[in-house]
């Protein structure tokens, strides 16, 4: 029954010559939407610095190099390459990085927030790169190279 009359209701707006306005004098109010998702669901950012700066980002990725995992260019622009150099770190390490695929989630975010209590950053861990993660992370990196 309600499709024959969106269907019906379509005709008429499109006889009348306004399909667009047919579809929503007529038809009953849909369901509140749900929250919007970003597009960095569905695919990964191209460098994920986690709120480093790029000098604090080269620290990072001389850490990398310097305790044996090759994060590309040192350029301060935490891509797939430096993230995937983290990810077989963390994994080495014993701390659950999930697939070694560059990408930025919660394995990955699980995995920084053990290391980084390693060094007694007292961190919760969600998987969330939230405000004290990115504290800590920030001040993990605050040495140079």
């Amino acid at each position: 029954m309600t499709r024959t009359l969106v269907s019906l209701t379509a005709a008429a707006g499109i006889a009348a010559g306004g399909f667009a306005a047919s579809g929503t004098a007529h038809a009953a109010s849909a369901p509140a939407a749900g929250p919007a998702v970003s597009a960095e669901a569905f695919a990964p950012l191209a460098v994920n610095n986690l709120g480093l700066n790029t000098t604090q980002a080269k620290n990072w990725q001389c850490w990398l190099r310097d305790t044996g995992y090759n994060p590309g260019t040192i350029d301060g622009q935490l891509g797939t390459n430096s993230w995937k150099a983290a990810q077989r770190k963390f994994n080495d390490l014993g701390l659950g990085a999930g697939a070694v695929d560059g990408v930025v989630g919660t394995n990955t975010v699980k995995a920084l927030q053990r290391y980084l209590n390693i060094f007694d950053y007292g961190l919760v861990v969600d998987g969330v790169a939230g405000t004290k993660t990115r504290a800590a992370f920030a001040d993990f990196n605050s040495i140079g190279c």
